[in-house]
């Protein structure tokens, strides 16, 4: 039963925003309470979905007053649990979805500014519109929001040479735990006030302030593509593929992803229409993207591609290779890549993990976490794909068959993700690489995280939302 203070809340609440800001609604609230993995389900006292960011910072001032915990939630599409409330009932779930208004897009500066609610593939229309791109791209574009995408400082196959979106931010618009806005829209190429205050809440998965709108980077709109396809013997060799590609096709290239036989073979099998590239098994294969970004180069690129592929074979670096002949063939390719997560939890139960390593150890970080899992794990196979010129790999560990998967999930498969963690930390890595942590790996940020930087977030945390009413229970 609601408490008088969550009564008196939750009236002062639905007036500030209308009936279409708020609902107490169980059955409207319910597709938002579980995680799009179906890994947390949370209860809520009900959902605030304001339409600007004075409506935010108001509702976070009633928050403020009446000590109820915020859950900012933009498309429900993270990997780590991170827009999902807790099991106790008692915050309010903050849906950013109504804030998606484009405000300003300068197509002569390259920038764009966009409420946090804005859906990153109607991100990419209007900047295709302007013939301009914003060079970040993902599965889930269709539902991912630019304040999820800011607040976990997303990735995507275009780091290679674009970087995370803390690369691509401009500038922020942010609501404080206290309700004061934050506004560091406009950007300036020099501004040395003090500390870059933007960066603290990129990447802070709404524990440090509500992200509500940002001015971001754009790129100019392609004008062709190459797409390549390399079969190779190992990972190695992909390595040494990659830096011949860096030295021989510098800024032209924009994507280098690699994947071992076993993902291929998976997608294949997973997916009725879906053909392997090249004639022959190789152990390891590598997708590459060259791109040209006008007319001119564009017309050179079919030649910097045949350029590439023959220098590669002359050094001894790939086995066989083919170049996609058609826009859509390029897409058949992109398409195996994209589907090797589906076609692997086809398989059966597995561990996702996203890890990252310094990017030239990640070859010999595969050849020796691959076969130390399996070995101490029976019957289970390891899996290592991803995108090798930024050093994040994906590593699923899929479980022996006939397992029951609920309890081999938090038995098995919880032990074996303790075990990969506890190798990417000797390692150097980080136990998150573009996903967050979320609620998914707070305990382990804090069993194996560095003693100072820990402290230093707890810190700045406490500063900054002295009274923890930011999205509790998430990153730290």
């Amino acid at each position: 039963m609601t408490s008088p203070d969550h009564s008196s809340f939750l009236a002062a609440a639905a007036a500030l925003l209308g009936p279409r800001g708020f609902t107490a609604d169980a059955d409207l609230l319910a597709p938002w309470l579980t995680d799009w993995r179906g890994r947390f389900t949370g209860r809520a006292l009900a959902m605030a979905s304001p339409a600007s960011t004075a409506e935010v910072a108001a509702l976070v001032r009633l928050c403020a007053e009446h000590r109820v915990p915020l859950v900012p939630q933009g498309g429900n599409s993270g990997m780590s649990g991170g827009a999902t409330p807790d099991t106790g009932g008692h915050a309010l779930l903050l849906s950013l979805r109504r804030m998606n208004t484009i405000r300003a897009l300068d197509a002569e500066n390259r920038m764009v500014t966009a409420d946090a609610g804005v859906v990153l593939q109607t991100l990419h229309e209007a900047a295709d519109a302007a013939a301009l791109r914003f060079p970040l791209t993902l599965g889930g574009k269709g539902s991912a929001t630019i304040g999820g995408l800011v607040s976990t400082n997303a990735g995507g196959t275009q780091v290679l040479r674009h970087g995370t979106m803390r690369a691509m931010v401009l500038g922020l618009e942010a609501v404080m735990a206290d309700g004061s806005v934050l506004d560091t829209l406009t950007p300036l190429k020099k501004d040395n006030r003090g500390f870059d205050l933007k960066q603290v809440l990129i990447g802070s998965e709404g524990t440090m302030g509500i992200v509500t709108a940002a001015t971001l980077r754009l790129a100019p709109r392609i004008a062709g593509r190459a797409v390549l396809w390399a079969g190779l013997a190992s990972l190695h060799d992909a390595r040494a593929l990659l830096l011949h590609a860096e030295a021989h096709s510098g800024t032209a290239l924009e994507g280098f992803e690699v994947m071992p036989s076993h993902s291929l073979e998976a997608v294949c099998a997973y997916l009725p229409s879906a053909r392997a590239p090249l004639e022959q098994p190789h152990a390891w294969h590598a997708l590459i993207e060259l791109v040209a970004e006008n007319a001119a180069d564009a017309a050179d690129l079919p030649a910097r591609a045949e350029s590439l592929l023959a220098s590669a074979f002359e050094a001894g670096l790939i086995a066989d290779a083919t170049i996609a002949a058609s826009e859509t063939q390029a897409e058949a390719f992109w398409t195996l890549r994209d589907s090797i997560a589906p076609a692997e939890r086809a398989l059966g139960p597995a561990v996702q993990h996203d890890i990252s390593v310094p990017t030239q150890l990640m070859p010999a970080f595969v050849e020796h976490a691959v076969p130390l899992i399996e070995a101490a794990w029976p019957g289970t196979r390891a899996v290592g794909f991803g995108h090798l010129g930024d050093g994040n790999i994906h590593f699923h560990v899929i479980a022996p068959a006939g397992v029951e998967p609920a309890v081999w999930q938090i038995t098995d498969g919880k032990a074996i993700s303790a075990q990969v963690h506890d190798l990417v930390t000797e390692w150097g890595g980080s136990i998150s690489a573009e996903h967050g942590i979320g609620q998914l790996k707070r305990d382990e940020l804090a069993r194996l995280g560095d003693p100072v930087a820990l402290a230093l977030l707890r810190q700045i945390k406490a500063a900054l939302d002295p009274h923890g009413l930011l999205n509790p229970g998430k990153l730290i």
